[in-house]
């Protein structure tokens, strides 16, 4: 069911982990760097991005500067674009480090946890769909959904460093 997608990613992503392996960077790096970029994108950005969320969802629109609302989009907005970078050099790490990338849960939920992030870029992008109340709750609700896969993933990411 994979092949197909094997054989397009692969055959363009192993000419460039090859090309950074040449760099002869210590394993180490090579091992946990992901991990200790990701691991602070997430709890930083993250944690930041859906305090400021739940606070301009919880409190009286009144109470809600337009501060707070531009932080938040702000800083969810980097977050995206550093997990997207993140996802890209996992993936080149994982193949640097000889290791398959599709079979691992690590993946999948890094793969989910970009899916429901987009997803929710799109939401707010679209205005909330004219600021509909359902939309905003969506919204809410899908941001505490990713954070919440990218716990699982980073538990799955420590075993998987562990194991390698």
């Amino acid at each position: 069911m994979l092949e197909p997608i094997k054989n397009i990613v692969l055959p363009i992503a192993e000419p460039i982990a090859d090309w950074f392996a040449s760099f002869n960077t210590p394993e180490p790096i090579v091992h946990w760097g992901h991990p200790l970029m990701m691991g602070i994108v997430v709890v930083v950005m993250g944690g930041t991005a859906t305090l400021l969320g739940w606070q301009i969802r919880t409190k009286e629109a009144k109470d809600v500067t337009a501060q707070t609302r531009k932080m938040h989009k702000k800083i969810a907005l980097w977050m995206m674009t550093f997990m997207m970078m993140g996802y890209t050099g996992g993936i080149l790490s994982l193949i640097m480090q000889g290791q398959s990338i599709f079979e691992s849960p690590h993946f999948w939920t890094g793969t989910g946890a970009l899916a429901l992030l987009g997803a929710n870029g799109a939401i707010s992008m679209t205005k909330f769909g004219g600021n509909k109340a359902s939309l905003r709750t969506a919204h809410a609700y899908i941001g505490s959904l990713a954070i919440l896969v990218l716990v699982a993933h980073a538990a799955l990411g420590l075993k998987l460093g562990l194991s390698i």
